[in-house]
């Protein structure tokens, strides 16, 4: 199925189906972004920043939430 074709359905839904597909989509894409995560820290991208974050926080630049 193309885009166009997922476009034109979607935009024919109920709203209480639309409701229903936002709902889960954003679910969807959340998952879908938690996975990234996961792959790139396993993979070392996130090392340089959590490294900064690191010295940052033992150089006292760091505030409480």
């Amino acid at each position: 199925m193309s885009v166009e074709e997922l476009e034109s359905v979607v935009s024919a839904l109920p709203a209480a189906e639309l409701a229903r597909f936002s709902q889960w989509f954003e679910e969807f894409m959340a998952d879908q972004w938690d996975r990234q995560i996961e792959q790139d820290l396993l993979a070392g991208r996130l090392d340089p920043a959590l490294q900064r974050a690191d010295d940052h926080y033992a150089a006292g630049r760091c505030t409480p939430l």
